[in-house]
């Protein structure tokens, strides 16, 4: 069943990078049937592809550098031959290691942060649900109290995935909800807490406190817990969510990305910027509504998806 759900996910990633690909990805085709051999020319034309693609700059001139070290170490000459070492080049830019994944199996917290709209609650809603089926005990914190219906919005995942919720009144203390969720989460010995936070503004100095407030209580409470925080970034946005990640990464001790909404948009290269600009992994990705649209992120998987190989 698991490997019917993965391979159903691995044609709905590829349909749902089809935008990429044909915006970035057919350029990099081009380039390497329009040239015969490998000159400075080439990987000029390169470099402004990746860039073009939402690589960004620093990411790029890492995968040229790299991509140069390889053909010279293959001696290869012909650009047609340069391509296997460009997409193996970019997997090696993107991998996570196993160890990334270790809160799962431990009794953890998870943060979930990040700006509004950027599907956050609905994260944290369908890793609950992934969780429970994987026969873990899970609770939900509604600590995005300032946001109009996210507690509504987060009761719902919590019925939809049969799992305990903690929640307040709109407009309450969302130090508080985590403080409560992490007293029931001891109490009824659950495995993973999901803390639901809310998003106003990246730049306001109040949202800030508020996540330092709620990172406080949680090493103070529960500090024999496994602290994971994910921030979460829209990746139609494009250089908006890396931006996003780098803001919230130098005011929050951020462990991964959830890189949402990757289905029908041009930007999904954002991908592999963030994991390389920031050096923070890309954990999970999402391509859809339903709770299987949320996966694991694997590099294999993506960048075969993106350039349509089916190794």
């Amino acid at each position: 069943m698991e490997e019917k759900e993965k391979t159903g996910f691995f044609s709905r990633l590829k349909k749902g990078l089809s935008k990429t690909r044909d915006s970035f990805v057919s350029g990099v085709d081009n380039l390497f049937h329009g040239y015969s051999e490998i000159d400075d020319d080439f990987y000029d034309e390169l470099e402004e592809l990746l860039v073009m693609g939402d690589i960004g700059i620093n990411t790029t001139m890492r995968i040229i550098d790299d991509l140069k070290e390889k053909v010279k170490e293959n001696k290869i000459k012909e650009a047609a031959a340069c391509k296997d070492l460009l997409i193996q080049t970019i997997k090696d830019q993107m991998q996570v290691q196993e160890e990334a994944y270790e809160f799962e199996k431990k009794k953890s917290v998870l943060l979930l942060i990040g700006v509004n709209g950027v599907g956050k609650t609905t994260s944290v809603g369908k890793l609950a649900g992934q969780f429970k089926a994987q026969g873990k005990k899970v609770m939900l914190a509604a600590a995005d109290t300032f946001r109009a219906g996210a507690i509504d919005q987060l009761k719902e995942w919590a019925k939809r995935a049969e799992v305990d919720i903690i929640a307040g009144q709109e407009g309450s203390d969302p130090a508080a909800i985590v403080f409560d969720a992490v007293a029931a989460s001891k109490a009824r010995d659950v495995d993973l807490l999901l803390c639901d936070t809310a998003g106003r503004l990246h730049n306001k100095k109040n949202l800030m406190a508020e996540l330092h407030k709620i990172h406080t209580i949680i090493e103070k409470e529960y500090p024999e817990a496994y602290l994971e925080t994910l921030i979460v970034v829209d990746g139609t946005t494009g250089q908006n969510a890396l931006e996003q990640a780098r803001q919230f990464s130098e005011v929050a001790d951020v462990n991964g990305v959830i890189l949402t909404k990757l289905d029908g948009t041009a930007k999904g290269g954002i991908a592999i910027a963030i994991q390389s600009e920031l050096n923070i992994p890309v954990k999970y990705i999402g391509i859809g509504e339903q709770i299987g649209d949320l996966q694991r992120f694997d590099a294999e998987e993506f960048v075969n998806a993106l350039f349509e190989t089916n190794e």
